[in-house]
């Protein structure tokens, strides 16, 4: 199954390290991190999952859960979590889900067999409070995320979904932010951006960020 952007991010009960968890359930009226990682116990996936744990004041200012998963067992996922929690020096607050059968690896299309037949690769999922998936990235299993760029999209898309802006390329936070071509009625334009834009061309109409 493909996952493309705007789908309906698919429901499942499965087990995980906090026991059996109901997805949409789960996650409620928040934004939701889905990540899959290859197996436990392996380096690259303990600092990932450091580094996620780490993330949860910024997570929780954005009114976002995370979510790990792997085939491994739910046994597996608690074992391993104390060894996260001793290298990297943080408390691992979220759930991994334990998809032994894959099930939800298969509904997700976690597995790329030319990658691996039995492992997920690190497939990350943003999906809104509406259950629409909104971001999707896929990294090959020997490269570590970036999990400030995962912020990054989700401010940027939090800030889109309630001004009528767009971001430009390495927008962060507090950056200008651009006006989108749809708009051009000059009065709709006093309303909606009221600090003003420069326009380098026809085209390219630059404002300060709204929220800022």
């Amino acid at each position: 199954m493909t996952i493309r952007l705007g789908d309906n991010a698919p429901d499942f009960e499965q087990d995980s390290s906090i026991g059996k968890l109901h997805f949409h359930e789960w996650a409620g009226n928040s934004w939701v991190v889905l990540f899959s990682h290859p197996a436990d116990f392996t380096p690259v996936c303990t600092t990932e999952l450091g580094l996620t744990a780490k993330l949860k004041p910024e997570f929780d200012k954005r009114n976002v859960k995370a979510i790990a998963l792997s085939v491994d067992p739910a046994e597996s996922h608690q074992a391993w979590i104390s060894d996260i929690e001793e290298t990297q020096g943080t408390v691992v607050g979220f759930p991994i889900i334990a998809d032994e059968d894959r099930k939800v690896s298969a509904l997700y299309d976690m597995i790329h067999p030319n990658a691996s037949t039995t492992a997920t690769v690190r497939t990350l999922f943003v999906i809104d409070p509406n259950k629409k998936v909104r971001l999707s990235i896929t990294y090959p299993m020997s490269t570590g995320r970036n999990f400030d760029e995962v912020l990054r999209v989700i401010d940027a898309l939090q800030l889109t979904d309630s001004y009528t802006v767009a971001t430009p390329g390495n927008w962060k936070d507090g950056d200008d932010v651009i006006i989108p071509l749809t708009v051009q009625d000059p009065d709709v334009l006093k309303q909606k951006y009221p600090k003003g834009f420069t326009a380098a061309k026809p085209y390219l109409r630059v404002t300060p960020q709204p929220n800022k």
